[in-house]
């Protein structure tokens, strides 16, 4: 059974489910790419600076802080949105539909921010109206650059865990019908590292190869080869993931360019595989080098670690989550994410915990993440957002 404060804190979250539905519709319509969240961390700024909170813009005016009324307590507890769009050309029909041609919310980043935004609006009725059972500390993190893995390291460097105790955090979930969750212990998200390759060769004329040493053949060559030898390398019960997301190389359909650049991400969730897989990849491309009579120059960028979630605060997300779901609709995730999440960078300063939460309606297909034609079932938002208020309240109260 709801206590009167459950009861009080989810009325309130209902009463605005047309406010949240309406902040992440605006969001969705004006996306913006990572590092150039100007505009969106303005308009959320005047949103809470208008109730009387504490605001504090992020880094070069993109993202923000906003502490709650209270700023005494036992500890003060942290909930974290992140607020950037991808370079995605959305093709939905809606009226909320981006209106920035090739960029979109298609990670769900606008429903975070909601539902982050709700459980805060309501936990700052109930302070104000005196309703909560104790004092309650907490601190809203609406962070940018997620997608390029630098906004949450930014926001740390401007103080956003200064004071915070623990954080919690939640991604949307499309593989997961609306009213259920995803939740697991331990490691969440995989390890994310940028990959970088230059392979230099000799140009000249498409018709003439062997007067060339052609860059492009060794691209190609090297990117089949790590995607046929690093999983025939790789203990098949050790998860690695090798992709190539970008290839630039070549102005012209008859030339032979003198150089190609490969861009892309290894992720694993063991730091041993991680270095093993970074040294069997220098060994193949060192192969292609010897072969192709090109140069190739491999260079890592260390990236993100994983989520590790705590498994106290995994406990009592999950016993909110029950209480408010019903036990059927708690999915535990059986494997971490491959994915990854700079959420990550929060842990290494306080405990945390990030959860899945569906996202689908009832089509039988319902659009993935990073895909064009993305969107939500909007009933998430209040169901989000009650489990991450109701999560701080419970938090707080005093512990015998």
């Amino acid at each position: 059974m709801s206590s009167s404060w459950q009861s009080r804190l989810d009325a309130a979250i209902d009463e605005s489910v047309d406010r949240l539905v309406a902040l992440r519709r605006h969001l969705h319509a004006h996306p913006e790419p990572s590092g150039e969240e100007l505009q969106t961390s303005l308009y959320l700024y005047q949103l809470f600076d208008r109730l009387g909170l504490g605001v504090r813009m992020g880094p070069e005016g993109c993202g923000l802080l906003v502490d709650g009324r209270n700023q005494g307590g036992a500890g003060r507890i942290a909930l974290r949105a992140d607020i950037d769009a991808l370079r995605i050309q959305d093709q939905k029909l809606a009226a909320y539909r981006s209106m920035n041609p090739e960029v979109m919310h298609a990670c769900g980043h606008d429903v975070h921010t909601a539902v982050v935004a709700g459980a805060l609006f309501a936990l700052d009725r109930l302070e104000r109206e005196r309703h909560l059972p104790c004092p309650i500390c907490w601190r809203g993190i609406f962070q940018p650059a997620e997608e390029t893995s630098r906004g949450a390291r930014a926001m740390i460097a401007a103080g956003a865990v200064e004071g915070v105790d623990a954080i919690l955090s939640l991604h949307v979930d499309p593989t997961r019908r609306a009213g259920t969750i995803g939740a697991r212990p331990g490691v969440f998200t995989a390890s994310c590292d940028a990959m970088h390759v230059t392979i230099l060769g000799r140009g000249g004329h498409a018709a003439r190869p062997h007067q060339s040493t052609d860059p492009i053949a060794a691209a190609a060559q090297l990117i089949s080869t790590l995607y046929q030898f690093i999983p025939r390398a790789t203990d098949s019960q050790d998860a690695v993931v090798v992709s190539f997301g970008q290839i630039h190389g070549g102005q012209n359909a008859n030339v032979i360019p003198e150089q190609v650049v490969l861009e892309g991400t290894v992720r694993t969730l063991d730091r041993q595989v991680r270095e093993k897989t970074i040294t069997h990849i220098r060994t193949l491309a060192d192969g292609i080098e010897r072969v192709t009579g090109t140069t190739l120059k491999v260079r890592f960028e260390q990236g993100i670690p994983s989520v590790y979630n705590d498994l106290a605060l995994n406990t009592l997300l999950t016993g909110v989550a029950e209480q408010l779901l019903g036990r059927e609709n708690l999915v535990e995730m059986h494997r971490p994410s491959m994915g990854g999440e700079d959420f990550a960078a929060y842990l290494q300063y306080v405990p945390g915990m990030m959860f899945r939460l569906g996202a689908a309606g009832e089509d039988s297909f319902w659009p993935g993440l990073h895909t064009p034609m993305f969107d939500v079932d909007e009933s998430c938002l209040a169901i989000g957002a009650k489990i991450l208020a109701r999560c701080v309240v419970e938090w707080s109260l005093p512990r015998l």
